[in-house]
Formats: structure tokens, C-alpha cells, sequence
């Protein structure tokens, strides 16, 4: 087939994951390659992820058809070397493991701007591997013994144990494509199978994972924790086989009943499948190791004697018996009974090994076909966590969100600890599958032990040092089991994670892992949060310090300001304004008319946002005040302030500024202003009349050039007219291909304004702004309203 290629770029937000997995669902159908969209959406989600979480940027996902492969890459826009081996670091990269697993090879390319990582599938038909038996892949059929029980498989765990070919491609010797860890398709089966058997255990089902995570986060439940007495072995394939087991075997030896028995990690035995009279009959406590030393050598058996255990337990006087084995190990018992004594025979031993010999060959072929659906939405479960706790920067959702994403599927409640710095951990979200006793465990919480302060997840056992009375009253809670698991991040530990179970409900294997994973993941989002935090706080302290305290009155002049910085929350702006009193009259020609004092104002566009025009934005506010109050004029204060900015050299920005002073008047008819528009928009003076006119001629900008002489314009405000000045926010205010400014818009905005006080001026504007576009503004906005009275 030729070569084809299909590539999008998308946006660094949560949301993207989601773009970036429809765009590689519609691809692989239009290049009628379903087979394995699957398996491409889930490892592009996990590599989209990491590009949104660490690299921080925007990031493009190329699909490449060659021959019998897809290829698949998702690049970002960070050139750093390196991407940390996942699962060696609590803060270090997520989703490796899943791509290593997934893909029949995988690998990272670099180069000067941008990082990329690659995975390849096989196209469906191509090298198909035929069906073997069991034995024909060594290691992958792990026996229901070490499966464990338990609803939910066990999913490999997200370490390097569970990867181990993963660790040589991350290296920086492998920056380049490495070699694949698997080619062919048989391979990745057999890879796939060996890596997923080396943590078999309690399923987790692959149907309802993603609608479970929505249910979780809008508090609802989605059953009851798994018990781990229900088997691994559920699916319909496993059901329908054992059936079929115990049927032929009854059939096959005239037996009265036969039944198929289990066994447990603990070695117990439980009921997999009965017919006859040995159906509905409980166990006990029947194990493996009361079993005959022939069962448990691999023979079948045939009891002689009525005493004999599984005679006992099933209520027969004859057992014949053959071992279920899977790569040597006991997996279970297939047998028949009788109610007669010495109904079996050597021959109905014999018939009954080699019955069982074929029932294990299908019960294995389904217990891999099982742990594959397990494994399946174990991956898309922690997929969606991801996207979830990727997509909120608010510290408090997070926690939430970690907490119902654990309840009920791994406990039945879960606490969340956080800890600040030279602080004890503080009890900051507690979540309970039964609201009930939310509040009693909260309690509890209260008055249990600390958190532990270790590095490593392991049991807790606080609720011991709580009071007799609090553990009293929350009641069983007091007795659940509870295991720990810290929050590590960046190397720095911010929390703990506690998650409980009822003392008879043993937590699972697959479920301790799980909660593992969500926690080095959760620290990773409750850190961001953190940041993101603290970032916000200090942005708002620093934008408080950049803005007037208080607009002060004027006589004969109402003032009215708006401030709008561009970005989320309270982001550190460009734009800047200020009205303030620089003082007395101290002579002049003015003397006469003037009233008790003068004031200025100043309204001016930095070049650039964020910290490095927050530093140029403080420079010019505070020199105004500054040279203002020095008496120093209008054109002198821009000449000085023009030379600063120069001397700062490189760190120096651009400025647009217009500055004035007020005059008022000793007759109450108005104001007089003397101001200089340094590069900045012109203001517009309104008239009663509704006429528009610009009020200043524009004189070089700030920063650019040395020895700049400016001057003052004169504007004499009467009654009734008003002043409007403002930032390039207002007149760029964009929709589609126009200006807000365009064709004189801003001029018609204010002669629709006749008649308006000051802040009914500055209200229109404001929403003229913001209804002018779809698109929230992406500048900042500032404009300041002078209207005489």
C-alpha cells in the first residue's frame, strides 16, 4: 500500500486528549484500519497527556500508513532530552508502560525545537498468529492460584517490574529510534500476554470503566466494592466451559453429580461450576492442602475412603477427582461424586484426568481472554483518571476528584492529607460511599493518629490512638482496614492518601496497585494545583501593587475608570492607568483660575504581558507619582520616564503612554488639561452636542528613542463634555477580520454616549468590548472617563 499520512496540531488544554483521540479514531476508519483503533486511541491519550502535563505546549499527532504498519507520533514543542522512566520517581512520566505494552515498537526522536514519540501497530491480517494452546506461550498462563479472586483482574503495574524492556529505549543513548523491543505480531502477543500474567489477579471490568469514572465524579456510586471471593473466571467463554466440564464429566462416568472447584490465592477452595446433587452445597473451609497428595502431585484420584475431605464437603460416599493445571500449577478440581460407596473405579479416574486435561486448555484460554478485557479497561480507567485530574488547576477539585475516583471501584472511603511546609498534614477532603457515615469518619479522622510521613504506601493503623468514645461512635469504621499511600511530586512530598475497606474485605492486590498508580498521578495534579495557586496569589498581590489605590474627587469633574487584564483569574496586565493629586498651585498664569489644586492622570500600554511588562507597568506608575510630585511638567515627566526605561536596557519594553494634568477652574465651568499622547491612541472628546474629535496629536513612544522633546496639547473640558481615553485593548478589540476601531467604530461608540454620566460612559464601552467578539479578549483593556460637571 503506499505511503499515506494524516497529521492535526492541537492546543495545549485538557480538552485536546479528547480532540486528539477523535482525530485518530476518524483516521484509522478512514484508512479502514478499526481493527486497532482501540489500542492507537488509547496509547495517543496517554502520550497527549504527557505533552499537556510536562512539556507544557502545544502538541501534533502525525498518523503514517507503511505497508502493513501504522505508525502513530505524538510531538511536542520541548526540545529537552530525556523523558523519565515511569514508575522510578513518583513525579516522573506517565503512559510509557501502556505504550510499550500496546505497540509492537515504540520510540522518541528529538530535534533543535521539538520532542516526539512514536509508536507502530500491525496492520489487522497481517503476520495473524494462529491459534496455540496455552503451553505454546510460556509464562502467560498464569494458574488461578496466583490470579487470585476477585472480580477484578489485576493490571500490570505501572513500574519498571511491569516494562522491563522499557527501561533501554528511555535511556539518552536510545534518543533516537530504538531498537524494537518486539517485531511481529506473534511477538507482541506473546510480549503482551507475558507482561500482563506477571500481575494476574481480581479483574476489572473493561465495559463500564468510563462510564464509572463520569459516575464517580458526580458523586453517584457504581456498586458495591468487589469481594475477592468472585472469580477471575466469569466472563461468558469461562462460564460456558466449565458448565460444559461438569456435565461431561457426569455424563461420562453415570456420576450423580459433579462440580468444579476453585482455588483461592489462600489455597481454599470455592465452587466454580456443580451439577446434580453436588450443586448449592457450601464448602466450608475445604483447602488444597487437605486434598490427597495425588491431587496435589497432578494425578487424578479416586477415593476409597468416606472421610475423605471433598467427599465430606460435597456430601458424597465416592469422589473421583483430577487436577485443573495451568504451567504446572494447580489451578483447580474437576470432579464427580456419588452417593454410593466404591461407585468409581481406576478407569473413571483415568477418564476423568483426561477430561480435565482438555478443560484446562479452555479455562486458560479464557482466563487470558479475560485478563486481556481486564487489562483493557484497567488502562482506559486510568486513561480517563488522567484526563479528569489533567483537567482542573483548582486545588480543591482535585482532591475531590481523587477521592470519588478511588470510591467505591478500589474503597469504600477515602481521605485525602495535604501538607505545607513545616505544617502537619491537615485532613482536607474525606469522601465515603455512604454518606451517612461520612461525617462519623471525618470525625474519626480528627481524632485518629497523623498520617503517616513515610515515602512508601503501606498499611495505617491510626484509629487505634483515636478515643474509645469517637471510635464508638463511628462504629464499624473504626475496625476497617486502611492502607496509605503518599503524594510525591517533584521529589517533594505534598500529602497523603488514606483509603479504607471493612475489616472482612481484604484489599485486592490489583486494587493496592491501582491506588498506587492514581496516586503518583493525583500528586502530579494536586502539585500543578499548588503551583498554579500560589502563582495566581502572588500574580494578584503584584496586580494590587500595579493599580491606585482609590480614584480621588475632583471638582467640577467626574471620573470613572475600568481595568481588564487579558489571561484567567487575576493575571499580571500591560495596561495600566492612574488618577491621582500631585499637588498645590504654585504660580503660573493659571494661578488666578485655578481652584485649591492640581491632579494627573496617566493611562499607558507596556509592550507584552506577564511579569516582564509588570515590571516596566510598576517602573512608570510609581515614577509618575514620583516626578509628579516634584512639580516636574507633563513633558518633563515623559523626557525622565523615557530615559528610565532606556537604562533598563534589555529589560527595558516598549511604552504607549498619555499623561495630563487637571486644572479646575474658580468658576465651576470646567477643566482645563494639558496633556502629551506619547505613541498612545488619541483621546476623543464628546461634546453635549454629540460631535467626536481627537484631543491630542501623537508624539513618539517610550523606550525607543533618546533626547525626544514632547510637548502638551491644551484641552479645555466645559460642562457636559467628556474625556475618553484608552488602551489598544479597546481599539483592537478583534471579531473575525475587524477592529473595534476600524471606520472611526470608536468615535460612533461615544456619540452614542450623549447625555451619559461618567460611569454610564465607561459601562457602554466596557460592554461594547465585550460583546463586540465571540472570543473572550486576548489583550488587556483600560480606559479612563473624565466628564465635566
Amino acid at each position: 500500500m503506499d505511503r499515506q499520512t494524516a497529521s492535526a496540531t492541537f492546543p495545549s488544554a485538557a480538552a485536546a486528549v479528547a480532540d486528539a483521540r477523535r482525530f485518530v479514531r476518524k483516521v484509522l476508519a478512514d484508512w479502514g484500519m478499526d481493527d486497532i483503533s482501540d489500542d492507537a486511541i488509547l496509547a495517543t491519550s496517554e502520550l497527549a497527556t504527557n505533552a499537556i502535563a510536562y512539556a507544557g505546549t502545544s502538541f501534533e499527532v502525525i498518523c503514517r500508513l507503511e505497508g502493513t504498519d501504522v505508525e502513530i507520533e505524538v510531538r511536542d514543542r520541548h526540545p529537552t532530552r530525556g523523558i523519565e522512566m515511569p514508575g522510578v520517581t513518583a513525579s516522573s512520566g506517565r503512559g510509557l508502560p501502556s505504550i510499550a505494552t500496546l505497540a509492537d515498537s515504540w520510540g522518541v526522536s528529538y530535534d533543535r525545537r521539538t520532542k516526539g514519540v512514536w509508536f507502530r501497530l500491525p496492520r489487522p491480517g497481517a503476520e495473524e498468529e494462529p491459534e496455540r494452546a496455552p503451553e505454546s506461550v510460556p509464562e502467560a498462563a498464569e494458574s488461578l492460584e496466583e490470579a487470585g479472586p476477585g472480580p477484578d483482574a489485576e493490571p500490570p503495574a505501572a513500574g519498571p517490574e511491569a516494562a522491563p524492556d522499557l527501561r533501554a529505549a528511555d535511556r539518552p543513548d536510545h534518543a533516537d529510534r530504538p531498537v524494537p523491543s518486539s517485531n511481529g505480531s506473534a511477538g507482541l502477543r506473546e510480549r503482551r500476554l507475558r507482561e500482563r500474567a506477571a500481575h494476574p489477579g481480581e479483574a476489572d471490568p473493561a465495559a463500564d470503566a468510563a462510564s464509572a469514572v463520569d459516575a464517580r465524579v458526580a458523586g453517584e456510586g457504581a456498586g458495591e466494592v468487589p469481594a475477592d471471593g468472585a472469580r477471575l473466571l466469569r466472563s461468558p467463554a469461562a462460564v460456558e466451559s466449565m458448565q460444559d466440564g461438569v456435565a461431561a464429566v457426569r455424563e461420562a462416568l453415570g456420576a450423580e453429580g459433579a462440580a468444579i472447584l476453585l482455588t483461592e490465592r489462600d489455597g481454599r477452595l470455592i465452587m466454580g461450576a456443580s451439577t446434580g446433587i453436588a450443586a448449592e452445597i457450601p464448602l466450608g473451609e475445604l483447602s488444597v492442602a487437605g486434598l490427597a497428595p495425588a491431587v496435589r502431585a497432578g494425578s487424578h484420584w479416586v477415593a476409597v475412603d468416606a472421610a475423605d475431605p471433598i467427599a465430606v464437603a460435597l456430601r458424597a460416599r465416592s469422589v473421583t477427582a483430577a487436577p485443573l493445571e495451568s504451567q504446572g500449577r494447580l489451578t483447580g478440581l474437576l470432579v464427580a461424586v456419588s452417593a454410593a460407596p466404591d461407585r468409581f473405579t481406576e478407569t473413571d479416574g483415568i477418564r476423568t484426568g483426561r477430561l480435565a486435561e482438555e478443560l484446562s486448555l479452555s479455562l486458560e484460554k479464557a482466563r487470558v481472554g479475560e485478563l486481556e478485557r481486564s487489562w483493557r479497561g484497567w488502562l482506559s480507567f486510568v486513561a480517563e483518571a488522567s484526563d479528569l485530574l489533567a483537567g482542573t488547576l483548582d486545588q480543591e477539585r482535585t482532591m475531590a476528584l481523587v477521592a470519588q475516583l478511588v470510591v467505591p471501584r478500589l474503597a469504600t472511603w477515602c481521605a485525602v492529607y495535604t501538607v505545607a511546609d513545616a505544617e502537619p498534614a491537615r485532613l482536607a477532603y474525606v469522601w465515603h460511599a455512604d454518606e451517612n457515615r461520612a461525617d462519623g469518619l471525618r470525625a474519626l479522622l480528627d481524632e485518629a493518629g497523623p498520617a503517616p510521613a513515610t515515602d512508601v504506601p503501606g498499611p495505617w493503623h491510626g484509629f487505634a490512638d483515636a478515643p474509645a468514645d469517637v471510635r464508638a461512635a463511628a462504629g464499624d469504621t473504626a475496625a476497617d482496614q486502611v492502607y496509605a499511600f503518599p503524594l510525591i511530586a517533584r521529589g517533594r512530598r505534598t500529602g497523603t492518601i488514606l483509603i479504607g475497606r471493612p475489616a472482612g474485605d481484604r484489599f485486592a492486590r490489583s486494587a493496592i496497585e491501582l491506588a498506587e498508580e492514581l496516586s503518583r498521578r493525583a500528586a502530579l495534579a494536586v502539585d500543578n494545583a499548588r503551583l498554579f495557586s500560589a502563582q495566581t496569589a502572588m500574580s494578584s498581590a503584584l496586580q494590587r501593587s500595579l493599580l491606585p489605590p482609590a480614584i480621588p474627587e475632583i471638582p467640577g469633574l467626574e471620573v470613572a475608570v475600568v481595568y481588564e487584564p487579558a489571561g484567567e483569574g487575576s493575571e499580571v496586565g500591560g495596561d495600566f492607568y492612574d488618577v491621582f493629586e500631585s499637588g498645590p498651585v504654585r504660580g503660573g498664569p493659571a494661578l488666578e483660575e485655578s481652584a485649591s489644586g492640581r491632579w494627573r492622570f496617566a493611562i499607558g500600554d507596556v509592550c507584552g504581558t506577564g511579569p516582564e511588562a509588570a515590571a516596566v507597568t510598576g517602573l512608570a506608575r510609581h515614577a509618575l507619582r514620583i516626578l509628579a510630585a516634584e512639580n516636574m511638567s507633563v513633558p518633563g515627566v515623559l523626557g525622565r520616564l523615557n530615559r528610565l526605561i532606556l537604562g533598563e536596557g534589555e529589560r527595558g519594553r516598549l511604552l504607549t503612554l498619555l499623561h495630563g494634568e487637571i486644572t479646575p477652574r474658580r468658576a465651576r465651568d470646567g477643566v482645563t488639561i494639558r496633556l502629551s499622547s506619547a505613541g498612545h491612541p488619541p483621546p476623543l472628546i464628546l461634546d453635549p452636542g454629540g460631535e467626536v474629535r481627537e484631543a491630542a496629536s501623537s508624539q513618539p513612544l517610550l523606550g525607543v528613542f533618546d533626547d525626544v522633546d514632547f510637548h502638551t496639547d491644551t484641552v479645555e473640558l466645559r460642562r457636559g463634555e467628556v474625556l475618553l481615553c484608552v488602551t489598544d485593548g479597546v481599539t483592537e478589540r478583534r471579531s473575525g477580520g475587524r477592529l473595534l476601531g476600524d471606520g472611526n467604530g470608536l468615535e460612533r461608540l461615544l456619540a452614542g454616549c450623549t447625555g451619559l454620566s461618567a460611569g454610564a460612559v465607561a459601562a457602554r464601552i466596557q460592554r461594547a468590548v465585550r460583546d463586540f467578539g465571540p472570543e473572550p479578549s486576548n489583550d488587556d483593556v483600560a480606559l479612563i472617563v473624565l466628564r465635566a460637571s
